[in-house]
């Protein structure tokens, strides 16, 4: 985020400071987006897993402060509740075999942290949502005890002025209030981190929108909550709901949801940056000593850390950031897919991601003029309701016209493509062959980490009990999980 978080308590004059520093960051950004050669360089990857913490049970075991106090790795970080984790891997240049070494690396701190873990009866578990969850594991007493979650519990709840409500459609349908934000534990993720080139981050970001249902469908690992079959990919909602600070009941103009999918199609870096500042209050006003004019006066490269701070505090599905180290560059954070079912299928759906919007990039000026920015965000909750049973409305390459399409079809039409693109670029053909295969393999089977969880869950149902089933399940993927393989050629028997 730019800042560490000491206190969890602020005044109204600090919220107001706050505000001001963010603009006078915005004014220092917007020049260093024009000093020539910003942001320019070799393009890299970087991700972050999240992970939840179960005990022998199956249920999840609240211990990750203990967990991080043993492994004692700076990349191993606490999560919002006390059974949530996250890996932050180390960055690799996108050349050779980025993705091959991210997969090693998660793969070795798993079983590093696992061999810790273990003692105390714990175990991580990669998946989006786990399905033996309560809403009893839920609430106040969940939340890790960092002053940054409890002052960014304090702030969303203020503004709310109410409990949270949650209700999502489905197979079946949950309608929830919570009192706190500790639902957003519930969901857990692989983020990854792509550096494109300053000079067209706009291109890029809206490649990477308008090609994110269709990975997000064929990532989909969270078909149910509390024992309810919900969406495919039901994180979506329940992040967007869990953490949606804006009163229902106040008269003046409602900001969007502090959880959103964009505002229409982006047309710099710079207003990705100002709309976060614009739209949202703040809720974690700490300052810096910095005075970013001074900095760029200097020739030097400024921290902007109220404004990453801010910006951290939102949180589109996919992100823009901007990060002062080296001579400074822009990220674009892929913020929708799930976590799990394995450390292959995440990496696989990583460089399809980036494949498919190389795929789509030189003809995106035209692709953005015909398709409406609201049919790309109708896109992505169509993937994350109905994963790759999905409809969506799509653009014909060559001609003005839009489709509405089976998701499925799309995806097998972009997936050559993103292999093209990907041999345009200094990553090993082996390893575009490899992870893609996966890819195509979820294409042909139609099947998903979230179709397999269904799967299963409805054969067992037959013959135990909800609990059992749902417990009994989690095991078999546990157990597929530990191999690495991926989960299209799972076996679907119990």
């Amino acid at each position: 985020m730019g800042l560490s978080v000491t206190k969890s308590e602020f005044t109204p004059e600090e919220f107001e400071q706050f505000a001001a520093k963010v603009r006078m960051d915005l004014t220092a950004f917007s020049r260093l987006l024009e000093r020539p050669g910003f942001g320019e360089g070799e393009s890299s990857i970087g991700a972050e897993v999240e992970f939840y913490i179960v005990n022998s049970d199956l249920c999840v075991h609240p211990i990750n402060t203990d967990i991080a106090a043993r492994v004692q790795d700076p990349q191993l970080t606490v999560e919002l509740n006390q059974f949530n984790l996250e890996y932050n891997l180390s960055p690799q240049a996108f050349k050779g075999t980025p993705f091959a070494r991210t997969e090693q690396e998660l793969l070795d701190a798993i079983q590093r942290i696992n061999q810790h873990a273990a003692p105390l009866d714990g175990e991580l578990v990669p998946i989006g949502i786990l399905p033996t969850l309560r809403q009893s594991d839920t609430g106040p007493e969940a939340m890790t005890d960092e002053p940054r979650y409890h002052a960014l519990s304090d702030a969303l709840i203020k503004q709310r002025g109410e409990p949270f409500s949650i209700h999502i459609g489905g197979n079946d349908v949950i309608d929830l209030e919570a009192d706190d934000v500790t639902m957003e534990g519930a969901n857990t993720s692989f983020q990854l981190h792509w550096r494109v080139p300053a000079h067209r981050f706009a291109d890029y970001f809206n490649a990477v929108q308008l090609v994110t249902p269709i990975v997000l469908a064929l990532a989909s690992n969270s078909p149910s909550l509390f024992g309810h079959h919900l969406w495919d990919e039901t994180r979506i909602a329940l992040f967007k709901q869990c953490i949606d600070s804006r009163s229902p009941n106040r008269r003046t103009w409602r900001h969007p949801p502090r959880v959103y999918f964009g505002n229409g199609w982006a047309r710099s870096a710079w207003e990705l940056f100002a709309a976060s500042a614009s739209l949202y209050p703040p809720i974690l006003p700490m300052m810096s000593e910095e005075d970013p004019m001074a900095v760029l006066d200097r020739g030097e490269v400024p921290q902007l850390a109220e404004m990453r701070l801010h910006q951290g505090t939102t949180w589109p599905w996919n992100r823009a950031i901007y990060d002062p180290a080296g001579a400074g560059h822009l990220r674009i954070e892929i913020r929708s897919m799930p976590a799990g079912p394995t450390a292959v299928d995440m990496c696989a759906n990583g460089l399809f991601v980036i494949g498919a919007a190389l795929a789509v990039l030189d003809d995106i000026p035209h692709l953005t003029a015909i398709l409406p920015f609201h049919y790309t965000e109708h896109n992505f909750y169509r993937a994350a309701k109905y994963g790759i049973g999905a409809d969506i409305i799509w653009p014909h390459k060559d001609q003005v016209q839009l489709r509405d399409m089976p998701l499925l079809t799309v995806a097998r039409e972009l997936l050559p493509r993103a292999r093209e693109a990907l041999k345009q670029t200094e990553v090993d053909e082996a390893e575009i062959h490899r992870l893609l295969d996966i890819i195509e393999g979820r294409i042909e089977t139609a099947m998903t980490g979230a179709r397999w969880q269904r799967h299963i869950t409805e054969h067992l149902l037959q013959s135990l009990s909800p609990d059992e089933a749902f417990r009994s399940m989690l095991a078999l993927y546990m157990a597929n999980q530990k191999t690495n393989t991926p989960v299209h050629e799972w076996a679907l028997s119990p």
